[in-house]
């Protein structure tokens, strides 16, 4: 069995902001392997587009549960949701997440 990681030792993946206006914020996410984002809440509606394929772990209040991305096919979500996201995968993962201002 393998012990569970201790986040503070999983590095942060990276946000590059593409574009931010009065209507939305589009952000690039890339994840080297075991990088997460860090727990966080969406203020706003949110669609991400997978650049890669892969399996990314979500950490939620409800505990775990996998995702599998596929490059190209998107996704929605409401506001309101918390989490943080980790890649286990043994490549880099890249998503775009497109969220809409109020």
């Amino acid at each position: 069995m393998t012990a569970p990681i201790d986040e503070s030792q999983r590095p942060l993946a990276v946000p590059t902001q593409q574009i931010k206006n009065e209507r939305i914020m589009v952000t690039e996410w890339r994840f080297a392997p075991g990088a997460h984002t860090g727990w966080h809440v969406y203020q706003y509606d949110y669609i991400v587009v997978p650049m890669t394929t892969g399996r990314l772990t979500l950490e939620t209040e409800d505990g775990p549960a996998v995702g599998d991305l596929v490059t190209g096919r998107s996704y929605a979500r409401g506001k309101g949701v918390a989490h943080d996201v980790i890649n286990d995968n043994d490549a880099e993962f890249v998503f775009v997440e497109i969220e809409l201002i109020d």
